[in-house]
């Protein structure tokens, strides 16, 4: 279970770091999902980049006391990027070959799944126990 689990954090980790040099290699297809809320679309997209290469390189980098930790912070990101999925959705916005309504909303269901993925591979859970612990 160990190997997968780690296969399973590198491919995370370099999925990360991908997506985030596509946000500065063809900024186009990611303004796509900025939402009409947020100013400075641009920025938003450079910015979006550089932090999802920053925490893909956590997740492939960070040692493993503060795994758990990176995996916390990419399933973050990956609620923290889900409006701008559903205002690809909402304004019909055709980008990363979805250019239909239910391309797009496929991708919508996807999104819990890699906030699964974040904390399993980075062995989160252990993190999430203790917080709800002190919660109660």
């Amino acid at each position: 279970m160990h190997a997968i689990r780690t296969t399973a954090r590198l491919l995370l980790g370099a999925f990360l770091v991908a997506a985030g040099d596509a946000h500065l290699l063809v900024p186009a297809e990611f303004l796509a999902q900025v939402p009409p809320f947020l100013p400075a679309p641009g920025a938003v997209v450079l910015v979006s980049g550089l932090v999802e290469i920053a925490v893909g390189v956590g997740v492939l980098l960070a040692p493993a006391r503060l795994r758990p930790h990176a995996g916390l912070v990419a399933a973050a990101l990956f609620v923290l990027v889900f409006p701008g999925n559903v205002a690809q959705y909402l304004t019909g916005t055709d980008a990363f070959g979805l250019d239909s309504d239910g391309a797009r909303a496929t991708r919508l269901l996807f999104q819990p799944l890699l906030v699964v993925w974040a904390l399993w591979a980075c062995g989160s859970g252990a993190l999430l126990r203790r917080g709800r612990r002190r919660i109660a």
